[in-house]
């Protein structure tokens, strides 16, 4: 079978934002990302996530890889990054899931920002996107379920754990921010 993506159909589409104070200038999402050790991801979602680790692809393009739960899955994400800056990544995976009914595919794309509202105050938008890859319609049609319906559950899933980690990625990217700021100063 195979994990082609198929952008045309959406499985779920999330955008929340939490609002932290920081410096802008200090803010590095890519080193973040980049850096992230496993407790402080486990941190971010508490119960959901499991485990988060760096790496390169064979091309050499960097990837994040996360280890996480959402909604009766088990997701291994491998993302790739397609662009990577201080205020803005966007990552994207075509991930493994474990589902009571067994494994499949999805592709999910992670945008992650952070945006300057007025002086120290700031906004972190994180943005995650699911689409099914050709693998995951025949999956859910072998189940007996339908499109709509996996993407209904998915949708509420996904959304629930946007919630979630959000504010704790914010914050731990503030602190992040703070550290290294700090550790430059000195």
């Amino acid at each position: 079978m195979a994990a082609t993506p198929r952008p045309d159909l959406v499985l779920s589409h999330a955008v929340v934002t939490s609002d932290v104070t920081g410096n802008f200038d200090d803010i590095d999402i890519e080193a973040w990302l980049k850096n992230l050790p496993t407790h402080e991801y486990q941190r971010c979602a508490p119960g959901d996530h499991k485990a988060a680790g760096y790496t390169v692809d064979d091309d050499g393009t960097p990837m994040s890889i996360n280890v996480e739960v959402i909604g009766a899955g088990l997701v291994i994400q491998n993302y790739r990054y397609e662009v990577a800056s201080k205020h803005y990544c966007k990552m994207v995976s075509i991930s493994d899931v474990l589902s009571p009914a067994g494994w499949t595919t999805t592709q999910v794309i992670w945008e992650l920002g952070m945006e300057q509202l007025e002086g120290d105050q700031l906004r972190y938008v994180n943005t995650v996107t699911s689409h099914p890859t050709e693998e995951f319609l025949e999956f859910i049609t072998a189940s007996g379920q339908t499109f709509e319906e996996a993407a209904a559950a998915r949708q509420e899933a996904s959304g629930r754990h946007c919630e979630l980690e959000t504010p704790h990625y914010a914050q731990s990217i503030v602190a992040y921010a703070k550290a290294h700021a700090s550790a430059r100063a000195e």
